[in-house]
């Protein structure tokens, strides 16, 4: 199966704003030419450049109508040596959706997803959680890291799970409060699972529009109903690494220290 990796970027980055583009285009650090130069480097050039690694063959971006900015930047590719294709949202419920709008282009390959607004230093991640995937047959593979502190976890979909099996027993998402210490914020997984919230989606539009006030969903949640349709999840800790979210004020001025020299 080929490999294809997934960017959603349907994000305002309204913690962070103003800004003169979209965030997946914010500079953080340089990267060189093939000539020697040095060129500024985008944020989402790292996540560009762990899919690459991971063996990745080509992305798509999944855009916010009015984001031109982003296949302006990155075109079809050539600047980071990669196909790239761009699709725009269509329902904007929450990320699951937004995946949704590429199933036809998708649903038969190995999926990589990462958030361009989340940044650390490793490389090989995908190609670590790809290789955990097909050796433990699973449909599911979710990349862990360490949360240093309550409202870091706040934020994050974090995960009970068995660290010797790597098996998941429970997301929870966004906790007030929680004892747990590991989140998950990269994810490979196969065409059963890319069918699996394909199949689902429709009944839970269904149901959202029945409501008054229904809520965002998250990949989370559709990640809990294919653990209990049997789909088998696992988690893989990269338990050293460590990350900034470029989208809160605070984790943008960091990396711009760590990545910026």
């Amino acid at each position: 199966m080929e490999i294809v990796g997934i960017i959603p970027s349907g994000g305002m980055a309204t913690r962070i704003q103003p800004l003169p583009g979209s965030k997946e285009l914010f500079p953080i650090g340089k990267f060189e030419l093939n000539d020697g130069t040095l060129r500024p480097k985008v944020v989402s050039h790292y996540l560009l450049e762990k899919y690459q690694v991971g063996g990745a063959t080509k992305t798509f971006f999944i855009l916010k109508n009015g984001k031109w900015d982003i296949p302006a930047y990155f075109q079809n590719g050539h600047l980071v040596d990669m196909d790239i294709g761009y699709f725009i949202i269509n329902k904007p419920y929450g990320v699951p959706y937004t995946i949704d709008q590429a199933y036809p282009f998708i649903k038969n390959d190995i999926v990589f997803l990462g958030f361009p607004d989340i940044i650390f230093n490793r490389k090989d991640v995908f190609k670590e959680l790809n290789s955990n995937l097909v050796a433990n047959d699973m449909d599911i593979a979710l990349g862990l890291f360490p949360v240093e502190n309550e409202q870091q976890a706040s934020k994050c979909d974090m995960v009970n799970w068995d660290e010797q099996t790597g098996e998941i027993h429970e997301i929870v998402i966004k906790p007030d409060s929680t004892e747990l210490t590991n989140c998950w914020l990269i994810a490979v997984w196969t065409p059963k699972f890319t069918q699996f919230m394909h199949d689902y989606l429709p009944e839970e539009e269904r149901q959202r529009l029945s409501l008054e006030n229904p809520k965002e969903l998250f990949l989370g949640h559709i990640i809990q109903k294919a653990m209990r349709a049997n789909l088998k999840v696992c988690g893989y800790l990269f338990e050293n690494e460590k990350y900034l979210d470029i989208g809160t004020p605070d984790d943008l001025f960091k990396a711009q220290t760590r990545f910026g020299g």
